[in-house]
């Protein structure tokens, strides 16, 4: 409807939210979508993931470990969550996405909070993703948020990630 709407992460109720934008600086209405119990979801994202010209909704569930998938079926309905484990203990924080792999589809970047890693998931045209590929960012770093972007200037895109746990940064640099 080319108005602005929100996807809001409730972590204490294991779902997210989405509250449709009026045009006015309010919102119509809102719709819930579950995310499984303790799931705990931390941080959301949207893109289409699967080439429909629809907005997907991304959501990191920390108390379940996994990424939650949520695909677009029209206005106002979504797919059934599905979801990607990230790893025991793994904690997922925040989510970004980008073409890391210049296919021309979107995939997952994702801090794994307890794992002392960043994961990256690569997207297929339909929507789904591959196993994650684990970036390590050291023992008891805990990553917490990232960003995406080309950081020196070579036209491939970076991550750069916040460690709570070091009170530092890691930039992981794309050489190809």
């Amino acid at each position: 409807d080319t108005l602005l709407d929100i996807v809001i992460a409730n972590n204490g109720t294991d779902n997210i939210m989405i509250l449709f934008g009026s045009g006015y600086g309010t919102f119509v209405g809102q719709k819930v979508f579950l995310t499984g119990n303790g799931s705990h979801p931390c941080s959301v994202t949207v893109g289409d993931l699967n080439n429909d010209n629809r907005p997907d909704i991304i959501v990191t569930n920390s108390g379940t470990n996994n990424v939650g998938v949520f695909l677009s079926n029209g206005t106002d309905t979504f797919s059934n969550q599905m979801t990607y484990f990230t790893g025991l203990s793994s904690q997922p924080q925040s989510v970004v996405l980008v073409d890391f792999n210049n296919d021309t589809l979107l995939d997952i970047a994702v801090t794994n909070y307890g794992a002392n890693s960043v994961g990256v998931f690569f997207g297929y045209s339909n929507g789904s993703f591959a196993t994650q590929m684990i970036f390590l960012t050291g023992f008891g770093s805990r990553p917490y948020a990232l960003v995406a972007g080309d950081v020196n200037k070579d036209n491939l895109t970076d991550i750069v990630v916040t460690n709570d746990g070091y009170g530092n940064i890691d930039i992981l640099m794309k050489t190809c």
